[in-house]
């Protein structure tokens, strides 16, 4: 065996399906982090200050996020997407055109954030099947933040 061979107690076609799974993930998670910067620099109204700062406490752990799940698909022995082009293919999440208002912001937000749920879903499911609990555990962790962070988010428009 060279020392380029991935031995890790998970077999190439499951490290690869993980793998794909989870440039799903960076794709939405990255998208989700261009949105928040977005909506951090944009948005106005009575609410700016708690938005804007909230804004930034999401894209700067959204910024440590894609790292780490980046990361991992290369422990996986797989390149990591890392072009715009390649982002808008792989993600769920939709490009907002113009400037929304506050609230559409939080909207939008909300949305893009239980859609990254769903993907973290996706993503355990495969780590799971393949017996990669790293990986699962990634995803979980995500799936616990972007979770909690829609429930907040929803909070605001009550």
């Amino acid at each position: 065996m060279s020392a380029n061979t991935i031995n890790i107690g998970i077999n190439e076609a499951d490290r690869i399906n993980v793998a794909e799974q989870l440039k799903h993930l960076l794709a939405d998670s990255y998208t989700l982090y261009l949105q928040t910067h977005n909506f951090h620099w944009n948005v106005t109204g009575r609410q700016f200050r708690e938005l804007h700062l909230m804004f930034e406490e999401h894209y700067t752990e959204l910024a440590d996020a894609v790292d780490e799940i980046a990361e991992r698909i290369r422990t996986l022995g797989v390149a990591a997407p890392g072009t715009y082009k390649a982002f808008a293919a792989l993600s769920s999440i939709e490009e907002v055109e113009g400037v929304p208002s506050a609230n559409e912001m939080i909207e939008i937000l909300t949305r893009a954030h239980e859609t990254v749920v769903r993907t973290c879903r996706a993503a355990l499911k495969v780590a799971q099947d393949a017996d990669d609990e790293s990986s699962a555990a990634l995803a979980s962790d995500r799936m616990r933040v972007h979770e909690k962070t829609a429930w907040m988010l929803r909070a605001l428009l009550d």
